[in-house]
């Protein structure tokens, strides 16, 4: 994972609300245990046709994933099963930002854990960002604001996922990070 300080982008705006991880990422897709190209299955039955073709006229299909990384979502984005499959599809098709009202907590966990940041935003920031899709906003996790021109909202990260992210490492790479002082402790304080 690499560190999430600040990233400026164009966003991808899919105003659906209740955009569950089977839509994120379809079950038979479940069977890996690499995050390696899931990014292609990504909303697989809403970017393909039955017989696999591309549908040209879907968002994800036009845009050039390396200029928008801010997915903008509708509201309670991320319901449903627990998966860790739909972060891992997200961030392998370019997204590092998922921003909504109102983002699931199964979800939010997951993305936090896998590089990918939850944003939560209030109604009229939405609205604005829904309102003008592959708008370039910035997003800011060191001062936890999300910019987008003069319009500037706070935004809350848990501390401890917030920390990971800034340090680009998940919790077993926090943990490691601190064995030198772990192991410091333990010897200082044997018994």
């Amino acid at each position: 994972m690499e560190p999430f300080k600040v990233l400026t982008s164009r966003t991808v705006v899919l105003p659906q609300d209740n955009i569950d991880t089977d839509q994120i990422i379809p079950a038979r897709f479940l069977t890996t245990t690499t995050k390696i190209g899931l990014g292609r299955e990504a909303f697989y039955d809403w970017r393909y046709t039955p017989d696999g073709k591309t549908k040209d006229d879907f968002i994800l299909n036009t845009v050039d994933a390396d200029e928008h990384r801010v997915l903008v979502a509708g509201r309670n984005f991320g319901c449903g099963s627990s998966r860790e499959h739909a972060p891992w599809a997200l961030t392998d098709f370019g997204f590092h930002a998922v921003v909504s009202t109102e983002i699931a907590d199964i979800f939010t966990s997951n993305a936090l854990k896998n590089g990918l940041l939850p944003v939560v935003v209030d109604e009229e920031t939405h609205a604005r960002l829904l309102e003008h899709p592959g708008e370039q906003v910035t997003i800011d996790l060191q001062a936890n604001e999300l910019r987008m021109g003069n319009h500037v909202v706070r935004f809350t990260v848990e501390p401890f996922s917030r920390e990971c992210m800034l340090e680009g490492v998940d919790t077993l790479g926090w943990l490691i990070a601190r064995v030198p002082t772990i192991e410091a402790f333990e010897r200082e304080h044997a018994a």
